[in-house]
């Protein structure tokens, strides 16, 4: 399955990773820190990256996972922590692993 991969533009990507990863932990097995964050989601793997000026977003879908959906989940969730930002995805395919 390939990856997809958005770079987020933001200056609060450290905030907004660690508040994402909070609420996910109620649910889904996560790890993170201030700078990377790893959650275990019904769909595949999302892992964060928070640098100063962008949230870059890596989604490993499972098998058979609807792509479009397993994405707009976690836009949505992530704009729900970003409010006073409004925030762009560019979406790319990243590595394939097939």
């Amino acid at each position: 399955m390939v990856e997809r991969r958005a770079e987020v533009p933001t200056a609060s990507a450290s905030r907004t990773l660690q508040q994402l990863c909070k609420h996910w932990s109620h649910k889904f097995a996560v790890d993170f820190t201030s700078a990377h964050g790893e959650i275990a989601l019904p769909f595949g793997s999302c892992v964060l990256d928070a640098d100063t000026d962008r949230l870059v977003i890596v989604l490993s879908p499972d098998e058979g996972a609807d792509v479009a959906e397993f994405q707009a989940v976690v836009e949505r969730h992530v704009d729900r922590f970003a409010f006073r930002e409004t925030l762009t995805y560019a979406w790319i395919d990243g590595e394939d692993h097939a």
